[in-house]
């Protein structure tokens, strides 16, 4: 019998798919999760395709943030949430809030999500095993227990994904007296992509991606990038996004992405297909699959 052009179009792009995924194999893949993307209830093909890349050989690890959550959380609590130019005042009593958070209902959540899919993982946060050390923010009399990276150890995660689990880390770290810091999902993120050599970074948000103008901009070199951060194209929570993308690339990620959370499967489009579906930010930003 003879297949039809769409038949034999699908099989060609999976054959293409396959062959790029087999290089993949034993590759480092850090994803973060978090903000408004996850305020609805998509986590569905995003835990999917973890568990399959996975499964394919790869080392997928998950960041996550909880903002929205913490926000939930303290209202209910009768706390009132305060914002210093976008940065979480996070005082003592709000502090212990944040780690009820970050490292026990969403970061278990997740972690039961992938489980529940055929995978295997193990829920921590940048605490453990030392694993983000951090000094307090130059405004921590602002701000508070608000820390940023000093350190990353990652020989905890090492032991975890050579032992084929999932790590599914919350964004906080620990202070150079032992005290617990929030820290920002996207800058952890970044900083554990560069320590632990990943070949991509990728940012799932609550948007598609970058847009110039109306136009969506799926390729974007760090010049082009910092150009639009320049020029107020790239503005608000997009900026430390696109900071953190540089910051990976600078160290010596291969290529950085942000594309919408929602999207079905949009992980496995954004890896292994030639258009993607978000914002590729790469030295050379020419098409193709990279």
């Amino acid at each position: 019998m003879t297949g039809t052009s769409r038949e034999r179009d699908l099989g060609l792009e999976m054959a293409a798919a396959l062959r790029y995924a087999s290089a993949w194999r034993g590759k480092r893949v850090v994803i973060k999760y978090g903000g408004r993307a996850m305020a609805g209830d998509e986590y569905g093909s995003l835990i999917d395709d973890i568990v399959l890349l996975r499964s394919a050989g790869m080392r997928p690890m998950l960041v996550h943030g909880g903002g929205a959550e913490i926000t939930k959380t303290l209202e209910v609590m009768g706390m009132e949430p305060r914002f210093v130019d976008g940065l979480r005042v996070t005082d003592a009593a709000t502090m212990r809030v944040v780690e009820m958070v970050l490292g026990g209902s969403v970061n278990k959540r997740l972690v039961g999500m992938i489980q529940r899919a055929g995978g295997r993982a193990v829920g921590l946060t940048g605490k453990d095993g030392d694993l983000l050390r951090v000094r307090p923010h130059p405004r921590s009399d602002e701000l508070g227990f608000v820390g940023e990276i000093e350190k990353v150890d990652t020989s905890l995660l090492d032991q975890l994904t050579n032992s084929g689990y999932v790590p599914v880390i919350g964004s906080l770290g620990v202070g150079p007296g032992g005290e617990t810091y929030n820290i920002n999902a996207d800058t952890a993120a970044a900083a554990l992509a560069a320590e632990v050599a990943a070949e991509k970074l990728l940012l799932l948000t609550d948007v598609r991606g970058i847009s110039e103008n109306g136009r969506f901009r799926s390729r974007l070199t760090p010049a082009q990038a910092e150009e639009l951060i320049d020029s107020g194209v790239v503005s608000a929570g997009m900026v430390p996004k696109v900071r953190a993308c540089l910051s990976a690339l600078e160290a010596g990620v291969t290529s950085a992405h942000i594309l919408a959370a929602s999207e079905p499967h949009g992980l496995l489009v954004e890896l292994f297909t030639q258009g993607g579906i978000g914002t590729m930010i790469k030295e050379t930003a020419t098409p193709g699959v990279t």
